[in-house]
């Protein structure tokens, strides 16, 4: 596996990590989203850290966070809005009693 490929996976798994903390504090306090970012700004680190073999052109932060934001925001978003809603559990409004909705749950 080259190295792009190995910082790819480190980035999913940072923002898979840190979309769950978000949706954890989320739940709590607002404070949540700026835990993911303070992650993000970090991951370069942890890229640096334990993939040994970047090429000299991604051994620069800026270039990482660059590289990696994409995919830091798909996961970060998908576990931080998964975890909120399993912890909250949503139920359902139903604003008028003839909405499909209404009609499919309650017969």
């Amino acid at each position: 596996m080259n190295a792009e490929n190995k910082m790819s996976i480190i980035f999913y798994g940072i923002g898979a990590l840190a979309g769950v903390i978000s949706g954890v504090l989320s739940t709590q306090a607002p404070m949540g989203y700026i835990a993911g970012l303070l992650v993000y700004l970090i991951s370069p680190k942890i890229v640096m850290a334990v993939v040994k073999d970047l090429p000299e052109e991604l051994k620069n932060d800026r270039v990482l966070l660059k590289k990696g934001i994409w995919s830091f925001i798909l996961f970060w978003l998908y576990f931080t809005l998964f975890s909120y809603n399993l912890i909250l559990q949503p139920e359902p409004k139903f604003y008028s009693n003839q909405s499909l909705l209404y009609n499919i749950t309650k017969g």
